[in-house]
């Protein structure tokens, strides 16, 4: 056990609407047990996180959600927030949106938040897709081949320049309107697929881009988190190993294992020292067919799975960084390689899915043995659940009955055969059948015009794939 003052209380704030996100429960118990005050800035009710012991206060968010051009009702909600706790508190920004909000209301929160101070608009810039690749380029990073297409032609062009599928993102996924049927990355196995795709980034509100598709493998995904003092000095870093994911093969991390890997924490500490960052860091990898790690993602706060990342004392990132904002010594990390991180609703749904995978999705055979791929037996076997904790079993109970009360709905939907608000919809994988059970052939893309297109069918939640 290491030395840790915890007088100072801690708000931490999460602008998406995602009862289930196991990252701030982990954050509310990681501080709660060191006997720090903690608040949740989150959606009403706080969701499963609000039944914690550890949880001093739900507080509803602004009303209405945020607009990220005009933060002035966050900033008010931020205040009364203050008020009402009666001093100065660590200020902890749980998903992306909330990081860009704050760093560029860091200047007036400072009377009444001790919060990290990045580099002017860093935040937007590292979760900005498009700008993200072109700081991987100057700065000779890894990262997937990418085109930012300017119109649907040169979006179908790109599509098959890279190679088919490709993957598609939103520069700025913050900005999706709910209820779209947009997501954040999508699977495109078609050209024609990239110019629908294309002519709804009005609709999406940023750019699409493109991205060489890297295949999944056993040993292909790996992630890097880090927690900075000012400059990007260190506080406490490690990578780790994505050994299931939800969506299968796409989503984040439901089984996760911390293994050293010398060329994902070296691309983490670099890009920090070079941003200058400060504050917590979630950077996800892909291994590609010939070894190289290459940068996917910068998230500019904790990952959902920063618990993985507990030393044999517990200390964390989010522990780090609360000790460097109220001016504590970060001690230096003892042990922690070999923990597993096990989010269970998603780990289930994962292992059953990935056993049903159809084969032509199959994951890519893993890569030759190399760093972190094995471990002495010593340092295996220890597990550290999302939801479940003896000491704080009241959130787990919630999230049960919340994914209950979910499947019972959907069932009596399906029994009412009303629809799914918000339902993606593609293009049927399979082709119909003929009267007699024949299986009619696939038309080709090329289909004379004026054609009716065969109907559409209800994506799985882990493939989406547009046609």
């Amino acid at each position: 056990m290491y030395a840790f003052d915890g007088q100072v209380p801690a708000v931490l704030l999460r602008l998406d609407r995602n009862p289930f996100h196991h990252g701030t429960l982990g954050a509310v118990r990681s501080l709660g047990r060191r006997g720090v005050e903690v608040h949740a800035v989150v959606e009403a009710g706080g969701g499963p996180v609000g039944r914690s012991r550890y949880l001093r206060a739900v507080h509803a968010g602004p009303a209405g959600g945020l607009d990220p051009e005009a933060p002035e009702a966050l900033l008010e909600c931020l205040v009364g927030v203050s008020e009402r706790i009666g001093r100065p508190a660590v200020l902890v920004a749980m998903d992306d949106l909330s990081a860009i909000a704050l760093a560029r209301m860091a200047p007036v929160l400072t009377d009444r938040f001790r919060m990290p101070h990045q580099p002017e608009g860093l935040p937007a810039r590292v979760a900005d897709k498009a700008e993200l690749a072109r700081l991987c380029a100057r700065w000779d990073v890894p990262h997937p081949q990418t085109v930012v297409p300017a119109s649907g032609g040169e979006a179908a062009r790109a599509a098959w320049r890279l190679g088919l599928p490709v993957v598609a993102k939103w520069s700025r996924p913050w900005l999706l309107p709910a209820g779209a049927g947009l997501r954040s990355t999508t699977l495109v196995d078609t050209a024609a697929g990239a110019r629908r795709l294309y002519e709804r980034s009005a609709e999406a509100g940023s750019r699409l881009l493109l991205q060489r598709f890297l295949p999944a493998g056993p040993d292909t995904d790996w992630f890097f988190h880090g927690a900075f003092g000012r400059g990007g000095r260190p506080l406490l870093a490690g990578s780790g190993r994505k050994e299931l994911s939800w969506p299968v093969r796409t989503g984040l991390t439901a089984v996760g294992r911390w293994l050293p890997d010398p060329a994902v924490e070296e691309a983490g500490l670099r890009l920090a020292e070079r941003l200058g960052y400060q504050g917590i860091l979630d950077l996800d990898f892909r291994r590609d067919e010939r070894g190289t790690v290459r940068l996917v993602d910068f998230n500019p706060r904790p990952g959902a799975q920063f618990r993985l990342f507990a030393d044999d004392a517990g200390l964390d990132v989010v522990q780090a960084l609360y000790l460097d904002l109220t001016g504590q010594r970060v001690p230096a990390p003892s042990g922690g390689p070999g923990r597993v991180f096990v989010a269970e609703n998603y780990a289930l749904l994962a292992a059953v899915r990935g056993r049903t995978l159809p084969r032509r999705a199959a994951a890519a055979p893993a890569p030759a043995a190399g760093p972190g791929r094995a471990l002495p037996r010593g340092e295996r076997g220890r597990v550290e659940a999302a939801w479940f904790a003896p000491d704080d079993p009241w959130p787990f109970l919630a999230m049960l009955g919340a994914l209950l009360g979910r499947g019972l709905d959907k069932g009596a939907r399906a029994l009412r055969g009303v629809p799914e608000q918000g339902r993606r919809r593609v293009r049927a994988v399979r082709a119909p059948r003929r009267r007699g059970g024949e299986r009619a052939r696939t038309r080709p893309q090329s289909a004379a015009p004026g054609r009716q297109a065969p109907p559409e069918a209800p994506a799985e939640p882990d493939e989406l794939v547009i046609r």
